[in-house]
């Protein structure tokens, strides 16, 4: 069995962070998004994985996923990026006559794949969906079930069918090609893999539905990255190696060979990345530190930091902060004696 794992969008909801890079190489948990969705199918056993890219992002995701070892990474080309479907249709030399995940990068589900790849080999139907219960279906791909089998997918319903919303987890036979060879586009002009699915429901295929067990989450906004960051933080199992100088630490930290930690407070669950500088600083809990970053005479918790990130000096903490790849936040070592003020029509200024 193989996967596929679409990457070639522009993550508009993640802006400003996507602006220069794509989504699925931002980090949580210390890793970019890829990684984390790679060691998910390898833990379900797939190991043949093509990503689809863009000529934008192919570059930025190359990158990401060097050194992962145990898996044999195929990059697809989508030229066009024309919807999920078109993704997929994209990959089908590359997939064959082989059965095939579909695994969305930004989404997260707590049991990994492996529960939906058994059953879908148990079974073998045609697709196989994972769904989640949701309080909001209409913001969804909707699915009306008849038992565990798929009647009808509705995309985004006024009048929801159920509340089992299509969650970025698929696996499909070859059968899938047929469905969208010759599939016109939907409204929104692009080839939409719910159109694909419905097509194989209206031909007599079995289509079945598996609902996730424990969290799911899709990484599509930045509130979202930082939920995603503190779940998969709260595996991480403690591991001090780095040097440890007049500092406290506390709860499940991990400071590699490489970081320093100097007259500093860290807060576990924390992640410091390789050649990570903590100096005079408070790092709370459920904050990731990308390598190479320095943080020094500042505080931050509940945050992501990506790599080579310098904060220092900050007065205030830092609490809810995605911080890009070499971004610097700065404050001024010493108050200045005076305030420079641009001031529109009818501003109210506080200066403690």
């Amino acid at each position: 069995m193989k996967a596929i794992i679409p990457a070639a969008g522009l993550g508009t909801r993640l802006r400003p962070l996507t602006f220069t890079r794509p989504k699925p190489v931002l980090q949580v948990a210390g890793q970019p998004i890829i990684w984390h969705a790679i060691q998910t199918l390898l833990a379900a056993d797939i190991h043949q994985i093509g990503v689809v890219v863009s000529d934008i992002t192919r570059d930025e995701i190359q990158h990401a996923i060097e050194g992962i070892e145990g898996a044999e990474i195929t990059l697809i080309n989508q030229h066009e990026q024309l919807g999920l479907g078109h993704a997929v249709l994209t990959a089908r030399e590359w997939v064959g006559q082989d059965d095939f995940c579909v695994y969305l990068g930004d989404n997260l589900f707590e049991q990994g794949a492996r529960p939906f790849v058994e059953a879908f080999r148990a079974q073998r139907p045609a697709a196989l969906l994972a769904l989640v219960e949701v309080q909001n279906p209409t913001a969804f791909g909707v699915a009306e079930l008849d038992g565990t089998r798929i009647t009808r997918l509705v995309e985004k319903p006024k009048n929801p069918p159920s509340n089992m919303a299509v969650a970025g987890l698929y696996c499909f036979t070859p059968a899938l090609f047929g469905a969208l060879d010759g599939m016109p586009p939907s409204a929104r002009g692009e080839y939409e893999i719910t159109d694909g699915i419905q097509r194989l429901i209206d031909a007599g295929q079995e289509v079945l539905g598996v609902s996730v067990e424990g969290w799911w989450k899709d990484t599509g906004r930045p509130e979202d990255l930082l939920d995603a960051n503190r779940l998969l933080l709260e595996r991480v199992e403690p591991c001090v190696e780095g040097e440890v100088e007049d500092s406290r630490i506390a709860g499940r930290v991990v400071v590699p060979a490489t970081a320093r930690v100097i007259r500093s407070t860290l807060l576990g669950p924390v992640m410091l990345g390789e050649n990570v500088v903590v100096e005079d600083a408070y790092i709370g809990p459920f904050t990731s530190i990308g390598r190479d970053s320095v943080i020094r005479h500042a505080e931050i918790e509940h945050s992501a930091v990506d790599a080579g990130a310098i904060i220092e000096n900050v007065d205030r903490r830092l609490q809810d902060c995605l911080i890009g790849v070499r971004a610097q936040v700065r404050g001024r070592q010493q108050l200045p004696n005076s305030h420079k003020l641009t001031i529109s029509d009818a501003s109210v200024v506080e200066l403690a």
